[in-house]
């Protein structure tokens, strides 16, 4: 049975010099984490493996934001992304992930990578309140499906009326 985790509001933070680490495979399930990892999400290392990578997932972490991130990785571009994060016990983390494809001898992709750092909190705050209204679009929809498709458009719109793309919103914050 799946254990259930209810997010507590209790925040930790990475620390100045830490770095996580983690690599999936192809469908997202994690073949390698780190120590900073597996202190951060509070999950042994025998939880971790083999589990995909949404079971840190955390409710207030928008969906069109994964949407975005894994047409990025299956054009075979890396991408930068704020993401909370929820631990095993309830509370969360924020961290500012790098992640790129992992490509064979022949460029197929056959794996994720992932480096994650203690993200400023300048960008946490402004980040805030738009993940909560891409996540409440999210749910206003009966049909999860059209709820992700409505709040990607929301986010691609949002940004394009700032006169950049992503990778500049994101870096700009």
């Amino acid at each position: 049975m799946a254990h259930i985790v209810k997010p507590t509001g209790i925040e930790h933070m990475l620390g100045e010099e830490d770095l996580i680490v983690s690599k999936t495979d192809r469908k997202g399930r994690i073949t390698y984490a780190n120590d900073v990892f597996v202190r951060m999400a509070r999950y042994s290392y025998d939880e971790l493996l083999g589990a995909p990578h949404s079971l840190i997932r955390h409710p207030e972490m928008p969906r069109c934001v994964f949407k975005l991130l894994w047409d990025t990785l299956e054009a075979k571009r890396e991408i930068f992304a704020y993401v909370v994060n929820l631990a095993k016990d309830g509370s969360h983390y924020w961290v500012l992930a790098h992640v790129t494809p992992t490509l064979d001898d022949q460029g197929n992709i056959i794996g994720y990578h992932s480096n994650r750092r203690r993200p400023e909190r300048g960008p946490i705050e402004s980040l805030k309140p738009i993940y909560k209204t891409l996540c409440d679009e999210e749910a206003r929809h009966a049909n999860a499906k059209d709820g992700l498709h409505a709040s990607f458009d929301m986010m691609v719109s949002a940004i394009k009326q700032q006169g950049v793309d992503y990778d500049e919103f994101v870096l700009s914050l």
